[in-house]
C-alpha cells in the first residue's frame, strides 16, 4: 500500500506561523505609521477555513503572495512548528514499523520557495521518509496516482478525491466542519 502523508497542518502547524510572521512584519512593523490613506493589517481569528484572505488583510492577491512565497517562506514554512510535540517521533517509528511492507511519502502542495523551505522543515526535525512529493493543481493527479492513502487536513483534498482511494482526515479548526469516516484531533 502506498500512504502519503501530507506536510501542512498534519505535520506542519502552517497556520500559526502565517499568523505569527503576519503580526509582526504586517501589523506590528506598521503600527504607528498611519495618515489617512495607510492601509490597515488585521486578523480575523479563528482561521477556519483555508482561504487566507478571509483571516488575512492584504492590499492585493499579488502582495498575500509575494509575503508568503517571496518575502517571509523560510519563515512560515521552514520555522513552523511541528503541529504536536512529539509529530516526528512518531512519524519516524511509523514509517520504520511499515517500510518493509508499504510506501510511505510525503506530499505537499507547494510552490517558488516554499519548496525548499519545506525540505529545510522537514530536515530540521529529522524526518527519515525518503520520498517528498511536491504537487500543484496543475499536477494533482500524479499525486492521486502515487497514492492509495492520503493523511490530510486540508478540505479540498477530504471533499475531493478519487472514490479509489482512503482518505484520513486530520481534524483542524478549519476542517472540523467535514465528517469523514476515518479521522482524529490535534491534541492542542
Amino acid at each position: 500500500m502506498r500512504i502519503a502523508i501530507e506536510i501542512n497542518g498534519v505535520l506542519r502547524n502552517t497556520i500559526d506561523k502565517i499568523e505569527q510572521t503576519y503580526q509582526k512584519y504586517m501589523i506590528d512593523k506598521t503600527d504607528g505609521l498611519e495618515d489617512e490613506e495607510s492601509f490597515k493589517y488585521e486578523i480575523s481569528l479563528p482561521v477556519d477555513s483555508l482561504n487566507l484572505k478571509n483571516h488575512f488583510k492584504f492590499q492585493t492577491d499579488e502582495e498575500l503572495y509575494s509575503f508568503l512565497y517571496e518575502e517571509f517562506p523560510m519563515e512560515i514554512f521552514g520555522h513552523s512548528q511541528s503541529t504536536e510535540y512529539s509529530t516526528f517521533n512518531d512519524l519516524n517509528d511509523i514509517y520504520v514499523n511499515l517500510r518493509d511492507n508499504h510506501d510511505i511519502l510525503i506530499v505537499s502542495d507547494e510552490m517558488g520557495r516554499s519548496k525548499p523551505a519545506s525540505l529545510f522543515f522537514l530536515s530540521k526535525f529529522g524526518c527519515q521518509i525518503e520520498k517528498v512529493k511536491f504537487y500543484s493543481n496543475t499536477t494533482i493527479n500524479s499525486m492521486w496516482s502515487e497514492i492509495d492513502v492520503l493523511l490530510t487536513s486540508n478540505p479540498a483534498l477530504l471533499l475531493e478525491h478519487p472514490e479509489d482511494k482512503i482518505i484520513i482526515q486530520y481534524q483542524t479548526e478549519y476542517n472540523k466542519h467535514i465528517k469523514l469516516l476515518f479521522g482524529f484531533r490535534q491534541n492542542r
